[in-house]
């Protein structure tokens, strides 16, 4: 991943789209981020995502596969 990656548009989607996507994917299809603090992660949080805090996420990046649609929240 090179720094003009951190320029691209991203695309959003609605809470309802998120929820038909993740509906109709296997887990394995994409990769759900949870970027809030542990405390927030630790109160609720959609099933299956994996908490990487905003401010660590540089650091984990490499850890996402950049074939498959990441949703962060």
């Amino acid at each position: 991943m090179g720094i003009a990656d951190y320029f691209k548009p991203v695309g959003s989607m609605t809470a309802e789209e998120v929820r038909e996507f993740l509906k109709n994917k296997n887990p394995d299809e994409y990769d759900l981020i949870d970027v809030r603090q542990p405390l927030e992660y630790e109160r609720g949080h959609i099933p299956g995502a994996r908490l990487i805090p905003v401010g660590e996420l540089s650091d984990h990046i490499q850890e996402l596969d950049p074939d498959k649609p990441t949703i962060t929240y």
